[in-house]
């Protein structure tokens, strides 16, 4: 049997999974998620720095998740072939992009590593601890 990929219910179901979790809604009615008043995964509005290289059309799709540090961003955004994405934007920005439409190119379990890793990066050291000392390890 084939896993499934992730979706954009699961993005939502995930995050909002994570303790001392509030969901905003941003400036266009776009999902934003925050741990003690700081985003962690946000639905970004359309801008002109992710385009479609052939229509030229802003995309509308897209998803921040945070990350901790420069090289895990670099990690998930050095192979070309892989969901995740950057722009000048965001260069020294600790996130990386998603377009909603790739979701299913990842499966729902690595997504869940992403949005706790996104929620433990920013998260408050006391928050985090006491998350990671209840989860089976």
């Amino acid at each position: 049997m084939a896993k499934r990929g992730a979706t954009v219910d699961d993005v939502h179901r995930i995050a909002a999974s994570m303790p001392y979790v509030t969901r905003l809604e941003g400036p266009k009615g776009n999902p934003v998620y925050q741990v003690g008043a700081k985003s962690f995964v946000y639905f970004r509005t359309p801008r002109p720095d992710a385009i479609d290289p052939d229509s030229g059309e802003r995309y509308t799709d897209v998803i921040i998740l945070w990350v901790e540090s420069e090289g895990d961003k670099l990690a998930l955004v050095q192979d070309p072939a892989s969901p995740f994405f950057t722009t000048p934007h965001f260069d020294g920005h600790p996130s990386v992009l998603v377009r909603a439409s790739r979701l299913g190119e990842i499966d729902p379990a690595e997504l869940t590593e992403l949005i706790q890793d996104a929620w433990l990066s920013r998260a408050s050291t006391k928050r985090a601890t006491a998350w990671l000392n209840r989860i089976p390890h």
